[in-house]
């Protein structure tokens, strides 16, 4: 006996999605899809929190009460006290804007700094040379060894965390940048522009930097998450920003000797951490996959 299959016709709102998506530039067709949606969804009440800390946070972050390690729901404290009857709220929505803070000069500064120095290295095979070798200088150090090295010369505090994180990302988006030239370098469309007559630096500005700039965008939100760990990472052992000023690396650290005591010290942090990571690798994905369409 023979059977046959019948295809499957999409739905008309289906083909009408993929349709207008097509449309779309791809950067904002990425954000319509269920992954980038969620993601820019998470990141933005995080964000949204952060910049409204001084309005939603009842006290200030660093307001000292009688209350120590009291339970959520106290009056007045909705998400309950640490050690030295701090409210936790205002602590989580300051640290919150402090992380913000730290990541969004972080991040760009390395970025920038990477870039002009794979556009350096683009220009002369020397300069090329002395470029590879000082990222290569760079990624030789584990990323806790350059933040203690860093904090050893300066001291804790916000301008080291800020110098860590981009040291870590310029030999990223140096490299990712650098690639992406030369591949586009070899493209028909950069030797028929060259035939033609057009400068190398109308053909690089023109022609190469948008085609090599897609994968940066895609970087710049996994950047971001790393960021967030790095900031976590240095607040909780203790040598990134100075307490008493809250961070949520610092708040996570402070709830780790009561985490039997009072489980809900570090549930603030850990929350608001796994969202916006969540957030931006959700949204990295979704860029990552549109663009690779």
């Amino acid at each position: 006996m023979t059977m046959t299959t019948r295809a499957v016709k999409p739905s008309p709102a289906t083909v009408e999605t993929a349709r207008t998506r097509r449309t779309l530039h791809p950067y904002r067709a990425a954000l319509t899809t269920a992954r980038g949606r969620t993601g820019l969804a998470l990141v933005g009440l995080v964000v949204l929190a952060g910049l409204l800390a001084p309005l939603l946070a009842g006290h200030g972050p660093t307001d000292q009460s009688a209350l120590a390690l009291a339970g959520p729901g106290t009056p007045g404290h909705p998400l309950g006290t640490d050690d030295l009857g701090r409210d936790l709220l205002s602590r989580l929505l300051h640290g919150i804007r402090a992380d913000l803070g730290i990541i969004a000069v972080a991040v760009p500064l390395g970025a920038a700094l990477g870039c002009l120095l794979a556009l350096a290295a683009a220009s002369h095979p020397v300069a090329d040379t002395v470029v590879q070798r000082a990222f290569d200088l760079v990624l030789a150090f584990p990323g806790l060894i350059l933040a203690l090295a860093v904090t050893a010369i300066l001291g804790p505090g916000r301008v080291p965390v800020i110098l860590v994180i981009a040291l870590a990302e310029i030999p990223v988006f140096g490299r990712l940048l650098r690639t992406g030239i030369l591949v586009q370098r070899g493209r028909e469309y950069v030797t028929a522009a060259r035939v033609g007559g057009t400068s190398g630096g109308r053909i690089l500005t023109r022609h190469i930097l948008p085609n090599a700039a897609d994968p940066l965008v895609v970087q710049l939100a996994v950047s971001l998450t790393v960021a967030v760990f790095i900031e976590g990472a240095m607040s909780f052992l203790g040598v990134g920003v100075r307490p008493p000023e809250p961070t949520l690396g610092a708040v996570l650290s402070q709830s780790m000797p009561y985490l039997a005591q009072a489980p809900h010290f570090a549930a603030g942090p850990l929350v608001t951490v796994t969202a916006l990571v969540l957030g931006l690798s959700l949204t990295a994905e979704a860029l990552n996959r549109e663009i690779r369409r």
